[in-house]
């Protein structure tokens, strides 16, 4: 997606009890200085704050790795971004 990537994969164990997803943030030094990151960052915790609950899938881990466009693009470009990223890896319906 244009604004973040997302990875996914499954948490480790037996399987089962599903767990509550569990979500990383990270933002290289690609993006630019300590402030420019922070600000990536906390957008998508908002972000994920808006989606997540309603998209994520129980048992999974899930990254959200902070691009350029992460600090330009509109926040509600973004949020689709992220919805659309776990519709696609969830094989899910938007």
């Amino acid at each position: 997606m244009p604004g973040l990537v997302l990875q996914a994969a499954p948490q480790p164990g037996d399987g089962s009890t599903p767990k509550t997803p569990r979500l990383g943030f990270t933002v290289t030094k690609k993006v630019g200085i300590a402030v420019k990151r922070n600000r990536a960052r906390r957008r998508l915790k908002a972000a994920a704050d808006l989606v997540m609950p309603r998209l994520a899938i129980a048992g999974m881990d899930y990254v959200l790795v902070g691009r350029d466009a992460t600090l330009t693009r509109g926040f509600e470009d973004l949020v689709k971004d992220l919805e659309t990223a776990l519709c696609r890896i969830g094989d899910r319906k938007s």
